[in-house]
C-alpha cells in the first residue's frame, strides 16, 4: 500500500453546531465548503474535553484526560504517551507541526520531527486550577467577560499575528515538501488559534456579516439563578458580575467570531492552493479542539458539555472514504486510530494506546453503537464532570451536581433535563450504569487533586531564582537557508525551483 500524505487542519474553539453538514449555508467559507463536498462529514463529533490542552492531548493520543493526566490547561502531557505523530513517524512518515497544540511540559514535540512555530500559550504549570480553593479566581489568567465587551474590529492582534505566521510557515513547508528532497510520505498539522476569543476581526471579514441574521443566540440568557450548578460556576469563574453585557456586545462578539471563521477559511484556502499548484495529493482532515457557547443560555467560551461547547466540526477528505454526511456520534479521540487506518499502520500497534476507534468502517456504512465519552476537570469545576452521548441521549454526571439527561432529537438546545422524569427512569438507569462502569469519580477526583497539588509546588519552586521556561523555540538554521558559500549556486537555484525546467 502506498502511504498517503496527510494534511491536518485544526482550528480553535469552533462551534460544531455551525457545521451541521459542512459550514452552515450563511457562513462565508467557500474553501471549507468545497472541502466539505468531497469529505466524509461527521455531523455529531465531540471533543474529549471542552478545553484547549486536555482536548488537544486527547485528540493527539486517542485517550481521555483521565488516562493522559492532562486535566486542564497547565497539566503536563507526558512524553511516554504515543500520539498519532509517533505512530506515523514510526511507520516512516515525516511529521511536522505549524501552530498551536498547547503542550505543557518539557516535551514540546510529542512525535513531531519538526515544529515550525512556537506556541501561543505558555508551556509551564502557571495556569493550574486548585480544587482546594473552590471559588477562587486567578484573575491574571482566568477568562473574564472582557472578550465580549471588547469585541470589534482591528487590523492586527496577538492572535492574528500568530495565525498569519502559522499559515506562512505551513505554505513554505508545503513548497519545500514539493521539491522532493525527502522521499518519505508526510503528515503536516496546521493548527490555528482563531476563532477563539478575543472576538476581534479584520475589517474585510467583519464587513461580510453586516446583515447577518444570526448575531443573537437562539436561546437568550437564562439568568444566573436559572442556570444549572456547573453553569453558575462558569459564570463565577468568568467574573460576570463585573461586566454589563449588552445586546450590542453580543452582536459584535458573534459577528467577530463569524468573521474569524471567514479569516480562517481564507488561510486554509491559501494552504490548499499550494497543495494544488505543487500537485501534491494528501488526505485532508479538518477539526476543532472544542466549541464556543457564543452567548447561548448566557454562556460564553467552553468548559461544559452543552452542544455549543462540546460539539466540533470533523471532516475527512480521503480517496478511501465516501463523501457524505454521517450522523452517528463520534469523538476527536477517534482521529488517531483513523489516521493509522488510512496510513496503513498495523492497528494492533495503535489499539493498546487509544480509547477511540477508527472511523473508516463507519464511513463505509458499518453500524457503531459505542457511546461517546467526555470529561472535564479544569477551571470552574470543583470535581470532575463526565458525559456520555449515546444515540439521541446525552447523560452528564458530577459528584457535586444533580444528574442531567437530555434527548437531543426532541430538545436540541438542552432546555429540559429529563433525569427526574419518571417516563425516562429506565434510560437514566441504563446510562448511569454505563457511566459508573467507565468512571470511578472518587478516584478521578483524587488523581486530579494530587496532580494539581504537585504542580503548584513545582511551579512556585521553578519561579524562584533563574527561570528557564519550556516554551518552544523554533530552530532556524540560517546557514542552511537561501545561498551560502558552502553551497553550489547552480545546485541551489535548480533544487529550490518547483516545478523544474518549466
Amino acid at each position: 500500500m502506498t502511504q498517503p500524505n496527510i494534511l491536518i487542519l485544526m482550528v480553535d474553539q469552533l462551534n460544531g453546531t455551525l457545521f451541521p453538514d459542512g459550514p452552515a449555508d450563511w457562513l462565508h467559507a467557500p474553501n471549507l465548503k468545497r472541502l466539505a463536498e468531497r469529505s466524509a462529514r461527521f455531523a455529531n463529533a465531540y471533543t474529549a474535553s471542552p478545553l484547549c490542552a486536555p482536548g488537544r492531548a486527547s485528540f493527539m493520543s486517542g485517550q481521555l484526560p483521565s488516562r493522559t493526566g492532562v486535566y486542564d490547561n497547565a497539566a503536563e502531557f507526558r512524553s511516554d504517551i504515543p500520539t498519532y505523530a509517533h505512530h506515523l513517524r514510526r511507520a516512516g512518515y515525516y511529521t511536522c507541526l505549524s501552530g498551536k497544540m498547547h503542550f505543557v511540559g518539557p516535551d514540546q514535540l510529542h512525535g513531531f520531527e519538526d515544529r515550525l512555530t512556537t506556541d501561543i500559550y505558555p508551556a509551564d504549570f502557571g495556569w493550574t486550577p486548585d480544587y482546594r480553593k473552590p471559588g477562587e479566581r486567578i484573575d491574571w489568567w482566568y477568562h473574564n467577560m472582557g472578550s465580549v465587551t471588547g469585541a470589534g474590529v482591528a487590523e492586527i492582534s496577538n492572535q492574528m499575528e500568530y495565525d498569519d505566521e502559522v499559515a506562512h510557515h505551513a505554505r513554505a513547508k508545503l513548497y519545500d515538501l514539493a521539491r522532493g528532497k525527502d522521499g518519505r510520505p508526510w503528515c503536516m498539522t496546521v493548527s490555528f488559534t482563531h476563532p477563539h476569543d478575543p472576538y476581534v476581526a479584520r475589517r474585510k471579514y467583519w464587513d461580510l456579516y453586516e446583515d447577518c441574521e444570526h448575531l443573537l443566540p437562539e436561546v437568550a440568557d437564562l439568568g444566573y439563578d436559572n442556570q444549572d450548578p456547573h453553569s453558575q460556576r462558569i459564570f463565577d469563574a468568568n467574573d460576570w458580575r463585573s461586566f454589563d453585557i449588552t445586546e450590542e456586545d453580543i452582536r459584535k462578539s458573534r459577528r467577530a467570531y463569524f468573521a474569524n471563521i471567514s479569516y480562517l477559511d481564507e488561510k486554509i484556502g491559501e494552504i490548499l492552493d499550494v497543495l494544488d499548484t505543487t500537485r501534491q495529493e494528501a488526505i485532508i482532515l479538518f477539526v476543532s479542539d472544542h466549541g464556543d457557547m457564543l452567548g447561548e443560555r448566557g454562556l460564553w467560551f467552553k468548559m461544559n458539555f452543552y452542544e455549543g461547547s462540546a460539539r466540533v466540526p470533523l471532516m475527512i477528505a480521503a480517496p478511501d472514504l465516501p463523501a457524505g454526511r454521517i450522523d452517528t456520534p463520534v469523538s476527536t479521540i477517534d482521529v488517531t486510530p483513523t489516521l493509522g487506518a488510512l496510513a496503513g499502520v498495523d492497528m494492533a500497534e495503535i489499539a493498546p494506546w487509544t480509547d477511540g476507534e477508527s472511523l473508516v468502517p463507519l464511513a463505509h456504512g458499518q453500524e457503531r453503537t459505542v457511546p461517546v465519552a467526555m470529561e472535564y476537570a479544569a477551571e470552574a469545576s470543583y470535581a470532575p464532570l463526565v458525559s456520555l452521548r449515546y444515540g439521541k441521549w446525552k447523560y452528564n454526571r458530577c459528584a457535586l451536581d444533580p444528574d442531567q439527561l437530555y434527548d437531543l432529537e426532541a430538545d436540541p438546545h438542552e432546555l429540559t433535563n429529563l433525569a427526574d422524569h419518571p417516563d425516562h427512569a429506565g434510560t437514566l438507569q441504563t446510562l448511569r450504569a454505563k457511566s459508573e462502569a467507565r468512571w470511578d469519580l472518587d478516584r478521578f477526583d483524587a488523581d486530579v487533586r494530587a496532580s494539581q497539588a504537585r504542580r503548584w509546588v513545582v511551579y512556585e519552586a521553578l519561579r524562584q531564582g533563574g527561570y528557564y521556561p519550556w516554551d518552544y523555540q523554533p530552530l532556524q538554521k540560517a546557514s542552511e537557508r537561501y545561498m551560502r558559500n558552502h553551497m553550489d549556486l547552480n545546485t541551489v537555484e535548480e533544487s529550490q525551483r518547483f516545478p523544474r525546467g518549466e
